[in-house]
């Protein structure tokens, strides 16, 4: 029964990781380069409006940065319900 107590909490965590994560995704995509744009593109960046630039290049550093940030989280994860990889 605490094997399945365990199971349970460890899905409970890695879906709440990926749950932050897609919100970051989504606004960063859809609201920084569609939603959010008229108003970003008042501030320039590198010569271009910010919501252009998040648009074309911004988002791309973000979603590398979530890819590095859920290996990190999820060995973290991993270690504490000691399911980690040697």
């Amino acid at each position: 029964m605490k094997e399945d107590n365990d199971s349970q909490a460890y899905w409970r965590a890695t879906l709440r990781l990926l749950t932050g994560i897609l919100i970051v995704w989504f606004a960063v995509s859809f609201g920084a380069g569609i939603l959010f744009a008229p108003w970003l593109n008042q501030i320039h960046l590198g010569g271009y409006p910010l919501g252009f630039w998040f648009a074309h290049q911004g988002s791309i550093y973000v979603f590398i940065a979530l890819i590095f940030y859920y290996a990190k989280k999820m060995n973290e994860i991993d270690k504490r319900f000691n399911v980690e990889e040697q």
